[in-house]
């Protein structure tokens, strides 16, 4: 066996493990890394050699040590996320800044959501049973869930049924809030 191999045979062992210990798919964790579903198959085969930036990608996505990736050291005990390092969605003027671990991912996610003025995210229905809790930080924003709505300021928590159609609004201006979803 050349080094080459056995290096590969180690980060493709590594990176399936840390995927499957947190109960994520092949998509979800393409999902959250923003690699293709096609390359995370590829390297956990041993298939395919990685660039930098893709093992980083994955690592942070996956909440794995990247330094001892290879060596087979355990995470730390504290897990941290940086500010700069957190996956980041944007959609039509909020930015979406995923905060809960990847291995939370449908059942209990948390979001970071930051609104330009008279940005609107609407979502469709979620799982049946699920909710959703909005926390505004700073700015009014509206939340609309079925026929229901209601008007928040900052310090101001709504608890309301995600498993309709949902939009949570910035109609005076900009806003950020904190975003708890639960399935149940």
């Amino acid at each position: 066996m050349t080094a080459r191999s056995d290096i590969h045979d180690r980060l493709a062992a590594s990176l399936r493990a840390a995927r499957k210990a947190r109960g994520l798919s092949l998509d979800a964790a393409a999902k959250l890394s923003g690699v293709s579903r096609s390359m995370v198959s590829q390297i956990e085969r041993g298939e395919s050699s990685p660039t930098v930036a893709t093992l980083w990608a994955l690592t942070q996505a996956l909440q794995l040590d990247f330094a001892g990736l290879l060596e087979g050291r355990p995470a730390p005990g504290i897990e941290v996320t940086r500010a700069g390092s957190a996956p980041v969605i944007d959609r039509g003027g909020v930015r979406i800044r995923i905060l809960s671990a990847p291995e939370s991912v449908g059942a209990h996610e948390v979001y970071e959501l930051a609104f330009i003025a008279g940005a609107r995210l609407i979502s469709e229905a979620h799982s049946p049973g699920c909710r959703e809790h909005l926390t505004v930080l700073e700015g009014r924003l509206s939340v609309t869930s079925g026929e229901a709505d209601e008007d928040l300021g900052p310090g101001d928590v709504a608890r309301y049924p995600a498993d309709r159609a949902h939009e949570i609004a910035a109609k005076t201006g900009p806003a950020r809030a904190i975003l708890i979803v639960q399935d149940s």
